[in-house]
């Protein structure tokens, strides 16, 4: 990953200490080169520090057009960059660097604003254009980077972390009701726990001219309806070998760096199978990481190393102790800058130290497949309860209690445990039913309203 910040003012610039600061306090996202630009008016910055992964001796940004007057700076990776480069080569693009996230540059200049429909991977990417005195700020389809901004006193900041907005001078304030919101996860993609701070949705951009700021969707899920489903008269064979070639071809697309490609390794599918067709690209064994811990209930180190073994990969184990979880609390909540409930995001965080102290700079997770493949329990009880044609109501009863005991130790936090707060009448009204996530969150919901003071739950507007 890459640090990168963006600033249009509207009077007066920003100092250059202000800048320095705020590139320093996200200098862990890029510790191998810290640069800047500002336009001849000192109305437009960028800043960047960058973490080297593709086009290592002349990759360093911010980024600058051919004509001068385009600069860009960018975090995350564009897959299938390579066919690009040679589509707008052709097209008459010069190219000044071997990095794939200049390819954000050329498309921009061709296609304007349009240009991220011509690209695929996970990226903020910022453009400073001094022609329309404008900056224009993206977010990847799926939100997997990071990007925030702010509005004060007539300038416009974004950066890829809150810590960097406050450093330029954004006043750091607490929001209320997206702490309320967030205390029983229902807060929604464009808000932060910061008063005035909003990140960039998924699939959004963010323009800003003139002190005004327009955020604009270029793109969204569009969810199959029953008809559509009823439609599809593919095989479950083809639908299986549908998806793994997608899933291959992703993986594929992913080992393209000038660095060396580890992986996290969990007992579980997801990271299971990604190591192992990654594996089957390349010659060498790939260094797995797997977190080891001392309780067997949670511990999935046997798993894991058994995958290693059987793809031929390097297995690397990673002990951590509820001591070592407990330490590491503030750093990683300090990294998350929101609210962390449980020592998940904390092993993480300790898992990736490791991969950096071992000089690995891009990993591979499955982080995500449970949400686009119906994993999680609430997910699977919907199933069961709502779409198990021919299940009879014996059999949907052993599958659910199959399924809380399989699950006993996420139970409260991934399945329903308790009393619900009110609201779910609503939703059982708009939708006929109450999906299994909600009612998560409810029982969650129930748990925290108690802690809150009357007057604190008055302010946060609920």
């Amino acid at each position: 990953m890459c640090g990168l910040v963006g600033v249009l003012s509207a009077r007066a610039s920003v100092p250059p200490e202000r800048m320095r600061a705020a590139l320093e306090s996200i200098r862990h996202r890029g510790p191998d080169r810290t640069d800047w630009w500002r336009s001849d008016d000192d109305r437009l910055l960028l800043g960047h520090t960058r973490l080297s992964i593709i086009g290592l001796v002349n990759g360093d940004q911010p980024l600058t057009g051919p004509r001068g007057d385009v600069h860009a700076v960018v975090n995350g990776e564009f897959y299938g960059y390579r066919a690009i480069r040679e589509e707008q080569a052709a097209a008459g693009y010069r190219f000044r660097t071997d990095s794939d996230s200049e390819v954000a540059l050329a498309l921009y200049e061709r296609y304007g604003a349009d240009f991220l429909h011509h690209l695929r991977g996970e990226f903020a990417v910022v453009i400073a254009d001094e022609r329309r005195r404008c900056l224009l700020a993206a977010r990847d389809r799926f939100g997997i980077k990071p990007l925030y901004y702010a509005v004060h006193d007539g300038d416009v900041f974004v950066a890829s972390e809150v810590k960097a907005l406050l450093a330029l001078g954004v006043p750091a304030r607490w929001d209320h009701e997206a702490f309320f919101a967030e205390c029983h996860s229902a807060r929604t993609a464009d808000r932060t726990l910061f008063a005035g701070i909003r990140a960039v949705p998924p699939g959004c951009f963010l323009l800003a001219r003139d002190g005004h700021v327009a955020v604009h969707t270029y793109w969204d899920i569009e969810f199959p309806d029953r008809a559509a489903l009823a439609a599809d008269r593919r095989s479950d064979r083809e639908i299986v070998d549908g998806f793994r070639a997608v899933l291959d071809d992703a993986v594929r697309e992913r080992l393209v760096a000038d660095v060396e490609v580890a992986s996290y390794l969990s007992g579980g599918i997801d990271s299971c199978a990604v190591l192992g067709l990654a594996q089957r690209h390349l010659d060498r064994p790939i260094r797995a990481f797997t977190i080891e811990f001392g309780d067997a209930q949670y511990d999935e180190r046997l798993l894991a190393e058994r995958t290693a073994a059987f793809t031929g990969s390097a297995f690397v184990p990673v002990p951590v102790t509820q001591a070592d979880i407990a330490g590491a609390f503030p750093d990683a909540l300090w990294h998350a800058e929101t609210l962390v409930f449980n020592g998940h995001g904390v092993a993480k965080f300790l898992l990736s130290r490791a991969v950096h102290d071992a000089g690995i700079k891009v990993v591979f997770t499955g982080e995500g497949a449970d949400e686009v493949l119906a994993g999680y329990p609430p997910f699977r009880r919907d199933l069961v309860l709502h779409n198990a044609d021919g299940l009879s109501a014996e059999q949907a009863t052993l599958v659910l209690d199959q399924l809380a005991e399989a699950n006993r130790s996420s139970r409260g936090l991934l399945t329903a445990d308790g009393e619900a707060a009110p609201g779910l009448d609503v939703v059982q009204t708009r939708l006929g039913y109450v999906p299994s996530s909600l009612l998560v969150f409810a029982t969650l919901a129930g748990k925290m309203l108690p802690l809150f003071e009357p007057d604190e739950i008055g302010r946060a507007h609920v």
